[in-house]
C-alpha cells in the first residue's frame, strides 16, 4: 500500500514559482516512478511530468524548460518546481504512483496511486 500526500500549492502571479510536494508512504518507493497529473478546467486529467527511480525524466511539450520534477529518496519525496507559470497551469496537481504485484489465488495485479490534489492557480 502507497499512500500520497500534495502539498504547495496556492496563488501565484503568472510568471512566478510554485513547488509541490508529494510525500510518500512505504518504503518501496525508491522502485517507483513517480507522476505528476494535472486537471485543469474543461479537460482531461494530464500527465505533466514523471521521473523514473533511475531518475530518468519526462515532460509535456507545453511544461519544458519552466517545471522540474525530481526526488528524494532518503525523504520519499518528489517534488515539481514549476517556473514562469501561466493561467493555463492552473488546475489541481495530482501525484500518482503505480506498482505491480503478485498475490496468490489473483496474479500479478497493478495497483494504483493517487494523491488527494493540490490546487495551483495562476493569476495574469
Amino acid at each position: 500500500q502507497v499512500q500520497l500526500v500534495e502539498s504547495g500549492g496556492g496563488l501565484v502571479q503568472a510568471g512566478g514559482s510554485l513547488r509541490l510536494s508529494c510525500a510518500a508512504s512505504g518504503s518501496i518507493f525508491r522502485d517507483l516512478t513517480m507522476d505528476w497529473y494535472r486537471q485543469t478546467p474543461g479537460k482531461q486529467r494530464e500527465l505533466v511530468a514523471d521521473i523514473s527511480s533511475g531518475g530518468s525524466t519526462t515532460y509535456i511539450d507545453s511544461v519544458k524548460g519552466r517545471f522540474t520534477i525530481s526526488r528524494d529518496n532518503a525523504k520519499n519525496t518528489v517534488y515539481l518546481q514549476m517556473s514562469s507559470l501561466k493561467p493555463e497551469d492552473t488546475g489541481v496537481y495530482y501525484c500518482h504512483t503505480q506498482r505491480r504485484a503478485y498475490y496468490p489465488g489473483r496474479g500479478y495485479v497493478t495497483n494504483v496511486y493517487w494523491g488527494q490534489g493540490t490546487q495551483v492557480t495562476v493569476s495574469s
